[in-house]
């Protein structure tokens, strides 16, 4: 899925134009993951909770967290918050089911969610929640593994990446 939702606090990204890529060709150095224990961290699980929550009420298994997803998600959310973007290709040029493939998970099928400018988990979810496509997303219940990542760029706006996938 490509959609992403608009979020509360920031303009559509159909309204605000997205930050052209930097002129040189080497990536972004990765960022380091989120301490354990750390407020991001615990969003991030939160994240999870949230969407296992939801599936339960739709009749789905829940979803589990799959490391590779993590990084996967978790990188992204911090490519575009670092370079100024929101889309699920990166301005190289890199999509969501690449990105997951490149984080070593090979899937059957595979989805991603992403949103910016949502403040806490349950803001996200309720945006996610209330875009048929994300929520078509977050409740297929052929897809079995998700991956949360979150990251914010210089202005403290948060970027949001959800990788679901199903293992070959």
């Amino acid at each position: 899925m490509t959609a992403t939702p608009t979020p509360e606090p920031a303009p559509t990204p159909e309204s605000s134009p997205t930050t052209a890529p930097p002129t040189t060709t080497s990536p972004p150095q990765a960022p380091a993951p989120p301490q354990p224990g750390s407020q991001v961290e615990a969003y991030e699980q939160r994240v999870v909770e949230l969407v296992n929550a939801e599936r339960a009420a739709a009749g789905c298994a829940p979803l589990t967290v799959d490391e590779r997803l993590v990084a996967a998600a978790r990188a992204h959310s911090a490519d575009m918050a670092q370079r100024g973007y929101f889309h699920h290709t990166t301005p190289d040029g890199v999509e969501f089911d690449e990105r997951i493939k490149q984080a070593g998970f090979t899937f059957s099928s595979a989805a991603e969610n992403i949103a910016y400018g949502y403040r806490d988990p349950e803001s996200v979810m309720r945006g996610w929640m209330n875009s048929e496509g994300h929520r078509r997303n977050i409740l297929n219940c052929r897809l079995t593994h998700i991956g949360v990542g979150l990251a914010y760029d210089a202005n403290n706006r948060p970027y949001w990446t959800q990788d679901f996938a199903t293992p070959r």
